[in-house]
Formats: structure tokens, C-alpha cells, sequence
């Protein structure tokens, strides 16, 4: 019980602190002031550890994902790799965002033969433009097999209720079936281009290089990155969480010591400032520990959870959780509202600085002793010195001594 004394006695003083200047109560400007301070702060924080935290090298870039894709899972096959091949050229030729120069990023040693070899191709501007050509060509084809469908379902259709001389125009079947052949014609046409251009794409040296590399890969290579993807994934939070606290652990000792020297030389200016500060650096620390603990732990074990209660045909229980979760938190903030933020103590302590009734609620006459609404007496003699004192108030207004019945 004592530590939750002291706990409480010290949440008041940081309170006191942040929320007061030389023991009196800050002014709507100097809140602001303070507001914007701590926003632009906060924001410069975020800001500086983003790009501190960019210097350490992600999964995703020493493994990128086209290399996950050609190595690990090895879904790039004969049938569907100048797809997924065009897909990553056109998209990079295509992208209007262009990241400002860095350093080259490190690689894993075996995905390195294969993304040389993939730069070399999105280099190559007409070979480029030859991956562009057959990606319009397949989106018009698509598009032509669409409709081609539709006039086949229509052309059926019509047809049917021709025969059954239903009042249907026969130059609409004709219209129809005309339609239907020309644009299957185009559809030959088009299919026609799009292998001619593949064609030429498996032509290309460097695509023919990228084939051979994929038929040739070595499941070394594969095992290789499996096992550095694994401990990666463990190892990555931790680098950078590191690296994250390397940057704000300073940041927050040098708001310290500023807040402790203000506090101990009552510098109420610098003290309101340093507390501000010191909350805001620590913002950032919490925020990033909590990340860390659940990218390694939580993540981890629901997912294993998850795959746990998939396999047994029980994953209707997730939701059982989700609702003991929603009912907790309504819970906790139903406490939050009435117990803390709209007690009946809080509620009073506003009518009487408010000059209002205790009882009722409604703004009592200059000197009334008793509220002319409801009746409810509003003093009491003081226990100490016998002066008038509010009746649910917790201190005497004259002496300052505390209630005998403990306010409420």
C-alpha cells in the first residue's frame, strides 16, 4: 500500500510540475506555448530517429523480396517469370518517386548474382520499352477476351430466342456474331504480338543469364538465406531498438539533469520546460520498447496460436478473445471517467469553485448560506476554529484544516 502511496504522491508532484508555474496554475497562452513546444519536439524526435534508424540495414533490403521470391520460394517458373520479371521492370520504370541517393545498401552474398543481373535489365532502356509494349498489348488482350465473353454469352442468347421466334431482330444476331469474329480476330492478333515480344525478351542476354542463374541456383543458396531470414527476424527488433535508444537515452539524460538542477534551485520557468521535455523524450523510449517486445514475443506467439487453433478447427475462439478484450477496455474507461475524471468529489470541487450549489448544481446568490433551489445547506462550522466551512469541502476556507468526515 505504501508504494502505491508514494507512487501517487510522486505522479502529483510530476503533475504539479507540468501543469504549474512558480505554484500557480498556467495561462491559456503559456499553454499553448508549451503545447506547440512539445509537438514540435515530439516531432523532431520521431523525425531524427527515423533517420538515424535508416542506417541499419532492414531484412527487406539485404534480402529484398524479388530475391525471396527467385531463391527461397522459388515461384519464378518457365510459365509465369517474364510476368513476374516485367512486373518488377515496368514498375520501376513507371514510379514517379525518386528517393534521394544514399549509399549502396548491403546485400546477402547470394542474392547478389541475381539482383545485379535484374538492375542490368531495368537499366536497359529499350528493353524496357519492349517489357512496356507487351504489358499493353496483355491489358488490351484482357480486355479483348472481356468482351469477347460477353458478346458470346449475348450471341447465345439472341440466338436461343431467334429459334424459340421470339420478336428479336435476326440482324442483331448478325451484328452480334460480326462483332464476336472481329474482335476474336484481334485477340489472335494480339496474342500473336505479345509471343513475339516474349521472344525477343528471352532473346535478350541478360534475361537469358537471369534463366540460366534460376535454373541453376543451388539449394545451398536457399538453405543460406532461410537461416539468415530466421535469425534476422529475431535479431532485427533488437539491432534496432539499439540503435533507436543509442539516439534518445542521451536526449532524455540531458532533459533530466536540465529538470533536476531546475527543480533543486526552484527555477520554476525552466522547470515547467525541462518537465515538458522530459515527458516528450520519454514518449518515444516506451513507445519503441513496446514495439520491440512485440515484434519478438507477441507476434511471434499469435501467429503460432493462430496456426494452432486453425489446425484443431477451433479458430471461432479467436473471437472470444476479442470480445474479453473489448469488455476490459470498456471497463477501464468507464473507471477512467466515473471514478476519476466525473467522481462526485471531482463534481463537487467544480460547483464550489464555481460558487454553485453542492447539492444541486445551480449558481447559489452572492453570500447564501443555504441554496434558495433546493434547500441544501452549504457551510458548516469547522471542527478546529469554528468558522464557516463548505459542507462536502475537504479543507476549512478559513484555517485550512481538513474536514472531520474526510470531505465527501
Amino acid at each position: 500500500m505504501s508504494i502505491v502511496t508514494g507512487l501517487k504522491s510522486r505522479l502529483g508532484i510530476v503533475r504539479g510540475h507540468l501543469t504549474s508555474l512558480d505554484s500557480q496554475p498556467l495561462g491559456k497562452a503559456v499553454l499553448v506555448i508549451i503545447l506547440f513546444l512539445d509537438l514540435f519536439i515530439l516531432t523532431a524526435i520521431f523525425n531524427g530517429l527515423g533517420e538515424h534508424t535508416r542506417q541499419l540495414t532492414a531484412p527487406e533490403e539485404l534480402i529484398p523480396q524479388a530475391c525471396r521470391e527467385m531463391v527461397i520460394d522459388r515461384s519464378w517458373n518457365p510459365t509465369n517469370r517474364i510476368e513476374s520479371l516485367s512486373y518488377l521492370v515496368v514498375a520501376s520504370s513507371t514510379s514517379y518517386y525518386y528517393p534521394p541517393v544514399t549509399k549502396q545498401r548491403e546485400r546477402h552474398p547470394a542474392c547478389s548474382p541475381y539482383l545485379d543481373l535484374l538492375e542490368r535489365i531495368k537499366k536497359d532502356t529499350a528493353l524496357v520499352g519492349i517489357f512496356e509494349e507487351r504489358n499493353k498489348a496483355e491489358r488490351e488482350a484482357q480486355e479483348l477476351q472481356r468482351r469477347i465473353d460477353q458478346l458470346k454469352g449475348a450471341y447465345d442468347t439472341s440466338l436461343l430466342e431467334t429459334i424459340a421466334q421470339q420478336p428479336e431482330p435476326a440482324t442483331e444476331v448478325d451484328a452480334t456474331r460480326t462483332e464476336f469474329k472481329q474482335k476474336s480476330s484481334s485477340l489472335n492478333s494480339l496474342k500473336t504480338r505479345i509471343v513475339a515480344l516474349e521472344e525477343t525478351i528471352n532473346a535478350d542476354p541478360k534475361v537469358a543469364a537471369l534463366w540460366t542463374k534460376l535454373q541453376t541456383s543451388q539449394t545451398t543458396d536457399r538453405q543460406a538465406l532461410l537461416g539468415e531470414l530466421r535469425t534476422l527476424h529475431f535479431w532485427y527488433p533488437v539491432k534496432k531498438l539499439a540503435m533507436q535508444l543509442l539516439f534518445l537515452l542521451p536526449l532524455f539524460a540531458v532533459f533530466y539533469l536540465w529538470n533536476s538542477a531546475s527543480i533543486s534551485k526552484r527555477r520554476g520557468l525552466q522547470t515547467l520546460v525541462s518537465s515538458h521535455l522530459l515527458v516528450v523524450s520519454f514518449i518515444p523510449i516506451f513507445c519503441k520498447l513496446i514495439e520491440t517486445i512485440y515484434d519478438i514475443i507477441p507476434k511471434k506467439l499469435l501467429h503460432k496460436l493462430i496456426a494452432l487453433l486453425t489446425s484443431l478447427k477451433l479458430v471461432a475462439i479467436w473471437h472470444y478473445l476479442i470480445i474479453a478484450l473489448a469488455i476490459a477496455a470498456a471497463l477501464f474507461l468507464i473507471y477512467i471517467f466515473q471514478k476519476k475524471l466525473f467522481s462526485r468529489e471531482k463534481l463537487i470541487e467544480r460547483r464550489i469553485a464555481k460558487g454553485e450549489c453542492q447539492q444541486c448544481g445551480k449558481h447559489l446568490p452572492d453570500g447564501a448560506l443555504a441554496c434558495p433551489f433546493c434547500g441544501a445547506a452549504q457551510f458548516k462550522p469547522c471542527s478546529t476554529c469554528n468558522g464557516p466551512m463548505h459542507v462536502h469541502g475537504r479543507y476549512c476556507q478559513q484555517c485550512g484544516s481538513p474536514s472531520s468526515e474526510g470531505g465527501n
